[in-house]
């Protein structure tokens, strides 16, 4: 099963670098604030989601 969290976390880790990445590009170009507070929003939650995930797994014995 530490496998299968392994492959939870890259895919978590994944969209909060795509969410950097569209917060980069929406800088760049001078995007509304509310496109570029989404994004950050959006990695945020990324790197909570990949701390509650390692914490769960761990808590669970998974």
């Amino acid at each position: 099963m530490a496998s299968n969290i392994k492959n939870v976390v890259t895919l978590i880790a994944v969209g909060t670098i795509a969410w950097i990445g569209a917060g980069a590009v929406a800088v760049v170009i001078d995007a509304e604030s509310k496109i570029i507070w989404t994004c950050v929003v959006g990695a945020g939650l990324g790197v909570m989601g990949i701390r509650y995930t390692i914490r769960r797994s761990r808590r669970s014995g998974i």
